[in-house]
């Protein structure tokens, strides 16, 4: 994959405020490992993930904000802090663990322990209590005991998941676990992965049974998948939901009650319009980049007002 390679910040912002004057109202922003994201300001200093956060946070018309994928070495307590101050960050969390038992995480190189994983969705959690996560998993890699595999499902339980991307392991050429011993049958993995799955769907059925009656707010994405006639979006814990609307909600934002639950979907009615949200206005993006450069400090570590023109 190659070493990490940070954009600048400037490049980054830009994007986002001429994405936000389009009407762009949701950015996602993507990394092979986001969070370790170390990109220059315009006088050479570095901006860390968490600030970039705050930043595209300001963008008049950005009113949320995904990322992924995350590594948990990475996830550090600023970014967690973040969490606390900037409601445009969705309630969910995509935190790839990729196996609950310390032994297996050592023999990945992953660099951290399933305690120290725990910890930091502890921290979270005091922050922002409502926060759904989804993490990868692999199953079956080499090595791999009845114990091993417990101690996942045991993590998965204490987390609470509610979505995952769970993979049988195969041998990747180039990779440290290529040239291991493959010692878990095909017909364990198997079994252990329809375990897991069957884990996750359980507790994200009573995840999306705790939603019924409640009033989620929805970006509009377009037609249903289900029904052509309906809208369809996504709740900020990643839910879809399904309702009957116009063509004009369609990349707008509306809040629905939800009405019905299934395994991989809600059902909602709208409630309200984006017109009686109050939600800000996009600017153009020269105004956003001279706003941030303009409140950069100097190289006394002075910030300065400078107004625009």
């Amino acid at each position: 994959r190659g070493e990490e390679v940070s954009r600048p910040v400037d490049d980054v912002l830009l994007e986002v405020a001429q994405l936000a004057e389009q009407g762009v109202r949701e950015v996602n922003l993507l990394g092979q490992n986001v969070n370790a994201f170390r990109g220059e300001h315009h006088d050479g200093s570095v901006c860390r993930f968490a600030e970039l956060l705050e930043l595209i946070a300001a963008i008049d018309g950005i009113d949320r904000i995904r990322y992924t994928t995350s590594h948990p070495v990475e996830f550090t307590d600023d970014i967690i802090a973040v969490y606390e101050t900037v409601p445009e960050l969705v309630d969910h969390l995509h935190l790839p663990v990729q196996s609950g038992s310390d032994r297996i995480l050592n023999l990945m190189k992953r660099g951290h322990t399933a305690l120290e994983y725990k910890s930091k969705i502890r921290k979270l959690r005091k922050v922002r209590p409502n926060i759904s996560m989804s993490s990868d998993f692999i199953i079956g890699f080499p090595g791999e005991t009845d114990a091993d595999f417990e101690a996942t499902m045991d993590l998965i339980q204490a987390v609470d998941y509610d979505l995952s991307f769970s993979f049988i392991y195969s041998a990747r050429p180039g990779t440290p676990a290529a040239d291991a011993v493959d010692d878990v049958s095909g017909d364990t993995k198997k079994q252990r992965l329809y375990l897991l799955q069957q884990r996750i769907n359980q507790q994200a059925l009573r995840i999306a049974r705790n939603m019924l009656d409640t009033e989620q707010r929805i970006l509009v994405e377009g037609p249903s998948k289900k029904d052509i006639m309906e809208l369809q979006g996504r709740t900020e814990n990643n839910r879809v939901v399904n309702f009957p609307g116009t063509p004009d909600m369609i990349g707008e934002f509306v809040d629905v009650k939800i009405t019905d639950v299934f395994s991989n979907s809600l059902r909602g009615e709208v409630v309200r319009r984006e017109a009686d949200m109050g939600l800000r206005v996009a600017v153009s993006p020269q105004s956003i980049l001279a706003k941030h450069q303009a409140e950069l400090p100097d190289e006394l570590g002075v910030s300065q007002f400078q107004p625009s023109i």
